[in-house]
């Protein structure tokens, strides 16, 4: 069943144009000139119940004015959005109802008030009687870890502290999907990784369809099993995380430390990505050279020590933007 499903999604802006200088400031003033910027640029997808899923791009690409549009903030020119059957533009309040947002750079919560008086104000916002709101609040601050803060005021807490209890925040009105954008940044690894481990348990414990924005390649790998990349407002890829593994990672990284040097840079199939005499690091592409012929090249009695790797991730990412433009 799919809980969102978007259809030719169009969004332009019109930016006005300034020259430099006073002149230009006064011109501008006087005789406006604007240019229409083409955000989003008839975009289609779906998701289904319970998948949790990477909306990806480069900044500009588009990512943030889709969101928007699927949480009723912004409306599109053209198009159609359905999130849990809802049209985001006719059905906000009903939509609010129905969906949660985490924006890891905005807050969301009071500061001066405790994540426990939060959690209530926001139950009596969604109109969630006492004693539901309590038995909710208690079965979010076990999953979540919070007993030893839930009474702190949430200025003083740490960052990976407050982004939990944004999460819970939006999860107070039992959502079926959850919009988080960038949910990690700024947090350091293991609280990274705490979040990452919360996120999938929300969504195994409480099916909670998860739509994730970010930047950070270890939220995508870990978290999400589809990937859908948009680049200069237009849906560039939407595939697995398995499909896109298989078929872009063709090429694998060997870094070899060696007893005497080799010559590789007429060898087809491999390119030098570095080469410091005894240390030598190649990336090898599979479909025209296997690794073992490469590691025949450079002679097995030769290696004192090697190491072979998939091709970063964010590199593949990053080649897929270029590619694509």
């Amino acid at each position: 069943m799919a809980v969102i499903e978007v259809k030719n999604l169009s969004k332009s802006f019109k930016v006005k144009l300034k020259e430099k200088g006073l002149k230009g400031s006064l011109k501008s003033i006087i005789k406006p000139k604007y240019k229409t910027i083409k955000a989003v640029r008839n975009v289609s997808f779906s998701v289904e119940k319970g998948e949790i899923i990477a909306f990806i791009g480069p900044n500009g690409a588009g990512k943030s004015t889709t969101i928007k549009m699927m949480t009723s903030i912004l409306y599109p020119d053209k198009g159609s959005i359905k999130v849990m059957g809802l049209d985001p533009s006719r059905d906000r309040k009903a939509l609010s109802y129905e969906i949660g947002t985490v924006f890891g750079q905005k807050e969301q919560l009071w500061t001066h008030l405790t994540p426990y008086d939060n959690f209530k104000f926001f139950g009596a916002i969604y109109d969630i009687p006492e004693k539901a709101i309590e038995k909710k609040i208690d079965e979010l601050r076990e999953l979540f870890e919070l007993d030893s803060f839930i009474n702190t005021p949430v200025r003083n807490l740490s960052l990976g502290q407050r982004i939990r209890c944004e999460i819970v925040a939006s999860l107070i009105h039992e959502p079926k999907v959850l919009f988080l954008d960038e949910p990690t940044i700024g947090l350091d690894p293991v609280v990274k990784e705490n979040i990452r481990t919360l996120i999938k348990r929300m969504n195994k414990e409480y099916k909670t369809t998860i739509f994730l924005t970010s930047h950070d390649v270890g939220d995508i790998e870990k978290l999400c099993k589809r990937v859908i990349i948009i680049n200069n407002g237009t849906v560039v890829m939407d595939d697995t995380m398995e499909n896109l593994k298989y078929h872009y990672l063709n090429k694998k990284i060997v870094e070899a430390k060696m007893k005497e040097m080799v010559n590789l840079e007429d060898e087809e199939g491999i390119t030098i990505l570095k080469d410091k005499g005894y240390n030598l690091k190649i990336e090898v592409d599979t479909t025209k050279k296997s690794v073992s012929d490469a590691l025949k090249l450079l002679n097995p009695d030769n290696i004192i020590d090697i190491n072979i790797s998939n091709v970063p991730l964010e590199d593949i990412i990053s080649d897929i933007y270029k590619n694509r433009d």
